[in-house]
């Protein structure tokens, strides 16, 4: 259904869509709905990461949203939706939220388009029923059990004692990782307040305080995604990535081509972490040509 209210402080501006929620496992899920739902090219399926939410594909949606169905959710406890008192936040979670979400809305011929935490939770979803999904643009994530030390040691800091009061008392991933992650364009104190008041108590900043030490303490979950993959290995995939990104570089990117036999490569130089705000308008052109190639 539709939202008949939503927070003062979403500028109908900076995000022209219509609100909807819908009700899973005592969570009420936001979402945005735009574009043509018999969109002759596919539905868009945008799932975000950490600390962001739907607002960070705003300017993707508003360019694709004539061409395609363009659906971006928020995961419980992130952007307009709101988590249970159950709700733990774990990237299992928010996959069986994915889940359950395309089943409610009955979505077919997806694509998935994940960026950060989205990629190992949509395509865990996209491995439980890969029947609703015909292809998969991942952009600067990953999909594997972390090695690399220097993330471990991340993962161990900001996911301890220290750096979850961190996150939940000073929003630190918000003021210093949104900054950090845009390089093309500094993002606007209007789109700042937009993360920071999606985020505004210690409790709704406890799914961003959690996902770090998930790098590590998640290995089941990623390696269980890992093991799906070559299961999707024969979907089109279409491979965003910034080459000025401050988590995820060549390695990662190396993977997923290894992984893909039918993949396209774009790469967005001089773009950050957070590609699809840092470079909408090349994001956007990435997608509508690549559909445009497949015919």
């Amino acid at each position: 259904m539709q939202v008949s209210h939503r927070p003062d402080w979403v500028d109908e501006s900076l995000y022209p869509f219509t609100s909807h929620v819908i009700e899973i496992d005592g969570n009420v899920v936001h979402y945005v709905d735009e574009g043509p739902e018999t969109a002759p090219g596919a539905t868009l399926l945008f799932l975000h990461g950490n600390p962001t939410w739907s607002f960070v594909y705003r300017d993707v949606v508003r360019d694709l949203r004539g061409q395609f169905r363009c659906i971006a959710l928020d995961y419980p406890g992130f952007g307009l939706s709101e988590e249970s008192d159950e709700y733990t936040a774990l990237p299992e979670d928010h996959t069986r939220i994915v889940t359950a979400f395309i089943d409610r809305l009955d979505l077919t011929d997806l694509t998935l388009v994940a960026h950060d935490w989205g990629g190992p939770i949509g395509l865990a979803a996209v491995a439980r029923d890969r029947s609703r999904f015909t292809g998969l643009i991942l952009a600067n994530t990953w999909a594997w059990p972390v090695t690399a030390p220097h993330v471990k040691i991340m993962s161990y800091v900001m996911g301890g004692p220290i750096g979850s009061l961190l996150i939940r008392q000073f929003n630190l991933f918000v003021n210093v990782m949104i900054p950090a992650g845009h390089k093309l364009r500094k993002p606007s104190d209007a789109e700042m307040n937009h993360y920071r008041n999606a985020l505004d108590t210690g409790q709704r900043r406890q799914g961003s305080s959690i996902f770090p030490r998930q790098l590590t303490a998640g290995h089941d979950f990623l390696a269980a995604v890992a093991d799906a993959l070559p299961d999707l290995a024969t979907m089109p995939a279409l491979i965003i990535w910034a080459d000025a990104d401050i988590a995820f570089g060549t390695s990662e990117l190396k993977r997923w081509e290894s992984t893909f036999d039918d993949h396209h490569t774009e790469i967005i130089h001089g773009a950050s972490h957070f590609v699809q705000s840092d470079a909408p308008d090349q994001f956007a052109a990435a997608i509508r040509t690549w559909f445009d190639t497949r015919g």
